[in-house]
């Protein structure tokens, strides 16, 4: 079984237990699930969620795969899928029978369940004790080709969730710098507003250019590059202007994950969607959407954020939104041609 693209091949459940944290971008915890989609023997997507605690009703189990199913089903054509679960048998196995009977109703077919509890992988639906023994079988990430061959690929598997929200998760001791930044580049597009909807559009494609080029040179912005950059993002054909200009790989990803960190907090939304669909469109899920919260979370109205948000959960290709920004360009001449409302 490989990865996209190549990156990875795994040959056995350890090997698969031990690759799951890179397919989601960090080590899923206690009480989640992993359903991992095939095609042909190779994974093409993988949809991550949190089961019910022990004791919960049964409706929160059947809420979950609810969600999870039609998700999965939008990856058609499938032809098989692992769920893996994560925490103590009691809990898990139960909840993994579960959502497999969802999936297998659906017309989807489950060649495996995996749990894995602290450093032990089992099966639920292989019988031989040779291939898995009724113990569990070791998961030795840290001596693991695997990990190994991911490392090595550019595939990055964070401690947990809030490993990955510190990427872009503002730091208070560039706060009173960024305040003060912020405080001048808002003036300053004051006064810049006053010449009209086109002068601020032609001086965010100057600082957008620059920022990225910079960036991409292996210079970092100082507070007032970002401070402006960011009071520009507010203008919504600089913002969609930035998206366009933004590339699908990690460069872009960190160089937005940084403005999004040093933003002041009134300023998150724009950058962190950015992120988010710059995120998205390297095939990291977990980040977007983590990044996409976050722009709601500052600005619940925020709606090109919360059309992300329904695209994430819905489990939609980033190709679904690159169609549609491409009929939706907004003329140099003309920068307010995009329908979008905010």
């Amino acid at each position: 079984m490989s990865f996209p693209e190549n990156k990875l091949t795994v040959r056995s459940s350890a090997d698969l237990a031990i690759a799951v944290p890179y397919l989601i971008g960090f080590h899923p915890g206690d009480g989640c699930i992993v359903v991992i989609t095939c095609r042909d023997r190779r994974i093409v997507f993988a949809a991550r969620g949190d089961l019910p605690a022990p004791g919960s009703p049964a409706h929160h189990l059947h809420d979950l795969t609810a969600h999870l199913v039609p998700v999965v089903q939008r990856q058609q054509p499938i032809t098989d899928l692992v769920i893996v679960g994560y925490g103590a048998q009691g809990h898990i196995d139960p909840a993994l029978r579960g959502v497999c009977d969802a999936f297998t109703a659906a017309g989807l077919a489950v060649r495996e369940l995996l749990r894995v509890t602290e450093s032990r992988i089992f099966s639920l639906t292989c019988g031989d004790p040779g291939c898995c023994p009724p113990q569990g079988t070791p998961v030795e990430p840290t001596t693991s080709l695997v990990a190994v061959h991911a490392t090595v690929a550019g595939l990055v598997a964070r401690p947990d969730r809030a490993a990955v929200a510190s990427r872009f998760t503002t730091v208070d001791s560039t706060g009173d710098g960024i305040r003060h930044a912020t405080t001048e580049a808002t003036a300053r597009m004051t006064a810049l507003e006053t010449n009209g909807s086109a002068a601020v559009y032609e001086a965010g494609v100057h600082t957008v250019r620059s920022a990225l080029r910079q960036h991409d040179d292996g210079t970092g912005l100082t507070d007032d590059e970002v401070a402006w950059l960011t009071v520009l993002l507010t203008h919504r054909p600089v913002r969609d202007l930035a998206v366009d200009l933004t590339q699908p790989h990690d460069q872009h990803v960190t160089f937005w994950a940084e403005v999004t960190r040093r933003a002041g907090e009134a300023l998150v939304p724009a950058p962190a969607t950015v992120l988010a669909l710059t995120a998205w469109r390297c095939g990291d899920g977990v980040l977007a959407l983590m990044a996409v919260e976050r722009a709601l979370q500052i600005d619940p109205d925020y709606q090109l954020a919360d059309l992300l948000l329904q695209a994430l959960h819905a489990g939609l290709p980033p190709s679904v939104f690159e169609q549609a920004a491409s009929s939706n360009q907004p003329s140099p001449s003309n920068p307010n041609t995009r329908t979008e409302q905010e």
